[in-house]
């Protein structure tokens, strides 16, 4: 037998080969390096990082029903082609996961677009948070029941199920989900009314060219991406690093233990929840003004885990408070879910999709570079590079939440409104006409109409409200009452 590197592995090749007649069939064994199963494992992200910005820009013109709808049932197929694609070779497990990721990018951005439409300011914070939660949920469950699926019906099981659970999800989405609340059949008048008119500012009603150059020159804009780039910094160290990191102080594989790998998941989705019921909350009572609910929950996303990264450093001795510590980096930054996140729903709802998709994608890119960086930092020092670590995790976090508290707005940006409308705001605001109505976006002024009656008040004087025939009409509306 030759003794070289390549030898040994073409000896073991036939021999992994007919490894599966000696175990059962239920739990295969293949023989890939190292390499091959680190090209496998990130060839999810290969396909994902290359449509964020072309699903963002088509989501605000398709329908994003449809759209995601497909994207969820082409992911779930190739959810339950797995086991057989590892069988046929690397490569097509591969392929199979680069479109894998291709479709679940394409729901993960695509999905936030219906908000455009069917959000009410008032409501936002709970429905985006309750919709992106999934995200958290979906991870705390199945790290929950793989390893007991694993050992008792064997891994390819684990994809045939969770393949048809998303095969089966398809049916009440194509059939409950409507791209425009005014299609839907189930939901009241009155429902259909609110709903059209708190959001009929939020979309454009014929495709219209994207105002890039103006995008680029927006500092609140990226005071959103800057805001992403941290979370996704900290979210990328977490998850890949943060299990070595136990390893090293502890020697516990946190991997082989599925309940401390769902904790973070599971903290961070009742965080998610509370964070976008408290932002509603505040927003309806006029407790906060809307820029200070963003730059509340921005901060505390951003500057939470940077707090308890140094504690992790200086105050976790023993192993409980360590995994506490850890757990709170991770959950607490979904609180800027609130904040920057939602937040280019508030300046540029007309663009909110392609916006969303650049967004995801920078935030891609800053978790790349973190644990790119990371990974260099732990070879060239390992004796201080946690250390190094969590302390430039703090310093990107501090620095971002400067950043966002400075330029951040809540103003819907001249770029981003119809050019008529610019010019009217414009032409009052030179005249000294107040003009509330424009402010319609910041969710402290409301619409109401009745008939021929439209007029323009604040959201906590909506109940006390009575319209009356001879209201006036207020300008910015253009609207006017017929004789009588």
């Amino acid at each position: 037998m030759a003794t070289t590197p390549l030898g040994r592995r073409e000896q073991l090749q036939p021999i992994c080969k007919w490894r599966t007649r000696d175990l059962p069939r239920k739990n295969p064994v293949y023989d890939w390096s190292p390499d091959i199963q680190g090209i496998i494992l990130s060839s999810f992200f290969y396909g994902s990082i290359l449509v964020h910005i072309p699903i963002g820009y088509f989501s605000g013109i398709y329908s994003v029903k449809k759209m995601v709808g497909s994207a969820i049932l082409l992911s779930s197929v190739f959810c339950l082609f797995i086991p057989l694609a590892a069988d046929l070779g690397k490569t097509t497990i591969i392929l199979c996961r680069v479109l894998q990721g291709i479709a679940q990018s394409t729901v993960v951005t695509g999905q936030h677009e219906i908000w455009v439409r069917w959000a009410p300011p008032l409501e936002r914070g709970r429905l985006t948070s309750i919709s992106s939660s999934g995200c958290l949920l979906g991870p705390f469950i199945a790290l929950l029941v793989t390893g007991l699926i694993c050992q008792s019906l064997g891994w390819p099981m684990v994809f045939y199920i969770f393949g048809a659970c998303g095969c089966a999800l398809c049916l009440p989405w194509f059939i409950l989900v409507y791209d425009d609340p005014k299609d839907h059949p189930c939901i009241s008048i009155s429902e259909k009314e609110y709903i059209t008119s708190s959001t009929v500012q939020q979309f454009i009603s014929k495709r219209k060219p994207l105002p890039i150059k103006a995008m680029l020159k927006s500092l609140p804009l990226w005071a959103i991406y800057i805001g992403n780039i941290a979370t996704f910094w900290t979210n990328s160290i977490m998850s890949l690093y943060g299990p070595m990191f136990l390893n090293s102080m502890f020697h516990v594989n946190v991997r082989e233990n599925g309940l401390l790998s769902a904790l973070p998941h599971l903290f961070a989705w009742i965080f998610g929840n509370f964070a976008g019921l408290m932002s509603d909350f505040f927003l309806s009572r006029n407790i906060l003004r809307l820029l200070t609910i963003r730059k509340l929950f921005a901060s505390l996303g951003l500057l939470l885990p940077a707090l308890f990264s140094v504690c992790l450093l200086y105050l976790s001795p023993s192993f409980l408070s360590t995994i506490i510590f850890l757990i709170l980096i991770t959950a607490t930054g979904i609180f800027n879910m609130v904040g920057t996140f939602l937040n280019a729903l508030d300046i540029a709802p007309r663009y909110f999709g392609f916006l969303r998709g650049v967004t995801h994608f920078i935030g891609v890119m800053g978790g790349l570079m973190a644990s790119t960086l990371t990974g260099i930092i732990i070879n060239q020092d390992p004796e201080t590079s946690w250390f190094k670590i969590f302390i430039l995790l703090s310093a990107v976090n501090v620095g971002s939440s400067i950043f966002y508290l400075v330029f951040a707005a809540v103003e819907v940006q001249d770029w981003a409104r119809d050019r008529e409308q610019t010019l009217l705001r414009r032409t009052l605001n030179l005249s000294g006409v107040a003009t509330p109505s424009l402010q319609f976006m910041d969710s402290t002024w409301t619409t109401k109409r009745r008939g021929w009656c439209t007029t323009t008040i604040p959201r906590n004087q909506e109940r006390d409200y009575n319209c009356k025939q001879d209201s006036p009409i207020h300008p910015p509306y253009g609207i006017e009452a017929p004789s009588q």
